[in-house]
């Protein structure tokens, strides 16, 4: 049996080196949050540990709020999900106790201004943990925990249309050893280094535009972000086309950002995009455009009619509209191509998700699923996010943590060198930074840990203060 009996929070600041502008938000500051949760496994105390850093504007789109009261409510639904888990007593199985706090959590949040993406961030915290207790009290790795049952993933728990299915459906038979990185082109970002302002320009031994990451990492994977502006996205995309046009092929995918009021106006601006000779580098080697509406317009009868009528559209697949379990299976009715995996939505339901894709779609040539970043930093939340990355398959993802942030530098300097010790294919030594080779990034170090990360909790414990 499985108990959740205590937990703990703590937070320290992390800083970026430039500003990553995203959506309705440029962030150049935050706290990263490390939870570590108790837990009783058959009688032995385990502890899981789980974190990410506290974006805001992306778990709750608000634009009247300001970072503390989004910082607050992420908190807010953090500790619930603890106290949710703690409340449900003893489960079976992992699983059951996700299930059971994932309802809890539900059912709390209805009274609560609180949308199902952002409460959903505190149950995907604690699954995490879970998760990694569970895998460290038994010496196993995820996959090895997934497949011998010990987890008791069960996928027509989450949807009945899974029935007969289990995990070696939602899996690869064996985990992926390395992924293509898709460099994010934030909004902010630079292309060229002679764009940059002198006053502006780091010397911090990383790329700073995209040309120079593009040179540095030997990059042949991209992620665009848009403005939701037709004039000044067309411009961007034929600035970022010529630069891209002498790599010849690449893997390219445009994130709306929510930004396009409906599927006619974005339609407009795709139409204008397919007429453009500058930007056709990148339309002949993309492979979907990531949720263009805002979340709350994005599904439903309205959007499935524009979509038929559109029948030439790029593939297209949901991320932030993607908050509940049942999600994906009502983006494909409306005539979406796939969704979105991030850690921070939840791993159970990324592997449905990825059931749900084998069942629909048993030769893999129509539905999608991406691998997604929402900066993810060491030492915990990368590698076990790179660890899922590895046992889904996902052949591309998009990193950003790395260009933003400088390396290990949010660390003190013994967890620097564990993380150094325990990842030696992921980070350069004398950079102390992500190690990107040919454009690709190995996966093998963290898909061989418990649940991705190896570090001491002792080491963890002297990052940031509780709160």
């Amino acid at each position: 049996m499985i108990r959740v009996v205590g937990h703990q929070l703590r937070l320290f600041p992390v800083r970026t080196r430039m500003p990553f502008r995203y959506g309705i938000a440029s962030l150049t500051q935050a706290n990263h949050l490390l939870l570590r949760l108790e837990l009783d496994t058959d009688g032995s105390h385990a502890d899981g540990f789980a974190a990410d850093t506290l974006a805001p504007k992306w778990f709750a789109k608000n634009p009247h709020s300001i970072h503390a009261e989004d910082e607050r409510d992420m908190l807010e639904v953090i500790r619930a999900a603890c106290r949710h888990a703690q409340d449900a007593g003893p489960s079976p199985t992992v699983f059951d106790l996700w299930r059971d706090t994932y309802q809890r959590q539900k059912d709390w949040a209805s009274a609560t201004p609180h949308p199902p993406l952002l409460w959903g961030f505190g149950v995907s915290l604690v699954e995490r943990a879970m998760i990694d207790a569970f895998c460290r009290a038994r010496g196993l790795r995820l996959r090895d925990a997934l497949v011998g049952g010990g987890l008791g993933f069960a996928p027509e728990a989450i949807d009945p249309e899974l029935a007969g299915l289990g995990i070696a459906d939602a899996i690869p038979p064996e985990p992926a050893v390395s992924c293509l990185v898709r460099h994010t082109v934030g909004l902010a970002d630079p292309l060229l280094d002679e764009q940059i302002p002198p006053d502006e320009r780091l010397e911090d031994g990383l790329p700073q535009s995209l040309d120079a990451a593009i040179r540095r990492y030997g990059l042949r994977g991209f992620k665009i972000k848009l403005f939701g502006d037709a004039e000044r996205d067309l411009d961007r995309l034929i600035a970022v086309g010529r630069i891209l046009k002498p790599l010849g092929r690449f893997a390219c995918t445009i994130d709306g950002n929510e930004n396009y009021p409906d599927l006619a106006t974005f339609r407009g601006f795709w139409e204008r995009l397919r007429r453009a000779d500058e930007v056709q580098p990148v339309l002949r080697n993309l492979h979907f455009v990531e949720q263009p509406l805002h979340r709350d317009r994005s599904l439903g009868p309205q959007v499935a009619r524009a979509l038929a009528d559109w029948p030439d559209h790029p593939p297209l697949v949901i991320d932030e509209s993607d908050s509940t379990t049942d999600a994906f299976a009502q983006a494909l009715e409306t005539g979406y191509s796939g969704t979105t995996h991030k850690n921070c939505k939840g791993v159970f339901k990324s592997l449905a998700n990825a059931a749900l894709i084998r069942r629909r779609d048993p030769l893999g040539r129509r539905l999608i699923l991406s691998g997604e970043d929402l900066t993810n930093l060491p030492p915990v939340a990368l590698p076990q996010d790179l660890a899922v990355i590895a046992l889904l398959g996902i052949p591309h993802v998009e990193r950003n943590g790395h260009h933003y942030f400088r390396g290990l530098s949010m660390l003190n300097g013994p967890t620097q060198d564990a993380v150094l010790r325990t990842y030696r294919d992921l980070y350069d030594p004398s950079q102390r930074s992500l190690q990107i080779v040919d454009g690709r990034l190995s996966l093998v170090d963290s898909a061989s840990q418990a649940f991705g990360h190896g570090i001491d909790p002792g080491l963890l414990a002297t990052l940031g203060e509780p709160v």
